[in-house]
Parts: structure tokens; sequence; C-alpha cells
């Protein structure tokens, strides 16, 4: 981190010890008005009192314990209710939900290969052949060129 980012100018390049004894003021973001603020109400005076106040590390303590917490009761009941909504919805997405009507393939079906039967052609021909008597498909011309 680059410390001079968190500091106002006329404290930039101070070492870190000169920085804890430095006015609040010297922190960006405190003005004069709040650093007398801060130091009659709480008795601090520099950074360090500030860095140094029980309080302080209290409040550090608890939100960087609260990142690692496990979610609360309520939220975990949230989310339960949420996830049950989204079910009743989508009740189909549920392989157990599905109506035991359907009935299970058990054997893939024979597949057409598409490299010389596009699109069933050659089974539409002989279904006409069979039923009409006729070709559906017309021989196109070759060229005998190519």
């Amino acid at each position: 981190m680059n410390i001079d980012t968190i500091v106002n100018e006329q404290f930039h390049g101070k070492t870190f010890r000169e920085l804890a004894d430095a006015p609040l003021s010297a922190l960006r973001g405190i003005g004069e008005q709040q650093a007398r603020a801060l130091a009659d109400t709480l008795g601090v005076n520099t950074i360090g009192d500030l860095a140094g106040l029980q309080v302080v590390n209290y409040a550090i303590a608890i939100k960087a314990l609260a990142g690692c917490e496990s979610s609360s009761s309520k939220e975990k009941a949230e989310q339960t209710l949420l996830d049950d909504a989204v079910e009743m919805t989508f009740p189909a997405s549920d392989p157990i939900s599905v109506d035991a009507g359907i009935t299970r393939i058990e054997v893939a079906p024979d597949m057409v290969d598409a490299g010389r039967d596009h699109q069933h052609a050659q089974s539409i021909e002989a279904h006409n052949q069979e039923k009409l008597g006729q070709s559906a498909l017309r021989e196109c011309p070759v060229d005998e060129k190519r």
C-alpha cells in the first residue's frame, strides 16, 4: 500500500513513526473540525492514539470475525424459503417429482448417419415409393463438365 494515498500531502514521505505521532488531521478525510471532536469526546489527538483506542480494536476484531461467521438462523431460513419457492416454480426440474407416466428408455434408438441420409431423405423416399408408387425426389442432372 502506498501510504501517501491515505495521508494529506504535507505528510507525504514521513516515516511510520512520524505518522503515528502526527495529528489526526494528517489522515485524508479527517479535517480540523473532526479532529477536534475526536479529541474532545475520546481524548484522541494523534493517529497513534486512535489506533491504540481499545474500542477501535474491538470494532476491527468484530468486523474481521463477521466475515468468517456462518449465516445466521434468519438468513438460513430465508434461503430455505427462497429455495422452496424456486422449486415450486420449476417442479419438473426435480426427477423425483416427474409424473410416473413417463417410461424409461432402456436402449437408444438407431441413429441415422446424417452424412448419407440427410434429414431422413432415404426413409422419406422409401415411404413415398411404398405409398405412392413414385419418387418425390427428382433426379438432378449431373453436370458432365465437373
